[in-house]
């Protein structure tokens, strides 16, 4: 089956859509099995679906060269590696990713960083651009890039806060990111514009899922809910984002499989959409 990206490429050759169009297309790990399938099972199952490609949470070492792999296999690209990060703790994140990263060399892996909020009360930002430029440096050794994962209820909470970061951060391997449902999750939802004009310029991932603002619910398949996708990601592109686009599927109920080619049906409309005028 081909992927989404050249499934927009054959509409490019036919219509005369703008190559910028046909942006690529992920899926989060934890819409694919995490913790239940192999990382053979979930890289076939992404490949005949048509996805581009996957991003993990990364655990340990061993696991990722698993996942690259697997990946490698069936000619997918590991678009994320997403890592927890702490500023109170003597270690920022975990000590083995010193050597994991090494694993990234050579790859457009993307490093998708939290920032977690410490328990304490302060003013932490000098200590979140310290750990983001601790985490750069690693980066740049092996010549990777790092996105500012932005979590709601972590210090880096919206895609806002991920641009503000990154400016103060200073580093040419350091780009924002920008996840739709968290936008939603820390009420920032009616600012997406705001945000967007602020973000999407210095952003090198993000990620979208189905959205009901009707009925506050934030993460859903991509064919249900209210919101209007194929808009914002029209608005994303416009305002200068030019990556690829992820599917976060967190607590998503159903059958894996079922979800998935509903989504895929579902990105191939929102994907025609964003070269229309």
């Amino acid at each position: 089956m081909k992927t989404i990206a050249s499934f927009l490429l054959g509409l490019v050759a036919m219509t005369g859509i703008a190559a910028a169009a046909a942006p690529e297309f992920f899926v989060f790990d934890n819409g694919v099995g995490r913790g239940s399938w192999s990382p053979e099972q979930q890289a076939r199952t992404v490949k005949e679906l048509g996805f581009d490609g996957i991003s993990y949470n990364y655990t340990k070492p061993e696991d990722l060269a698993a996942w690259q792999k697997a990946c490698g296999a069936q000619g997918l690209k590991i678009y994320g590696l997403y890592i927890y990060t702490y500023l109170d703790k003597p270690e920022h994140f975990a000590p083995a990713f010193k050597d994991a990263i090494k694993l990234l060399k050579g790859t457009d892996t993307v490093i998708w960083m939290t920032v977690m909020r410490p328990k304490e009360k302060g003013d932490y930002e000098a200590a979140a651009v310290r750990n983001v430029q601790e985490m750069a440096d690693l980066a740049a050794e092996q010549g990777v890039r790092v996105a500012v994962y932005g979590h709601v209820g972590m210090y880096v909470e919206t895609g806002a806060d991920s641009a503000r970061i990154v400016k103060l951060v200073n580093r040419p391997n350091v780009g924002a990111s920008i996840n739709l449902c968290h936008e939603f999750l820390a009420k920032r939802g009616d600012q997406l514009d705001e945000m967007i004009k602020t973000a999407a310029p210095i952003s090198i991932l993000c990620s979208v899922n189905g959205v009901d603002v009707a009925n506050k619910k934030y993460i859903l398949r991509l064919d249900e809910g209210d919101f209007d996708v194929a808009a914002y990601l029209k608005k994303l592109f416009a305002a200068g984002y030019k990556g690829p686009v992820g599917l976060q599927c967190y607590s998503v109920k159903g059958d894996i499989t079922e979800n998935l080619k509903a989504d895929i049906a579902a990105w191939k409309k929102i994907a025609a959409k964003l070269g229309e005028p």
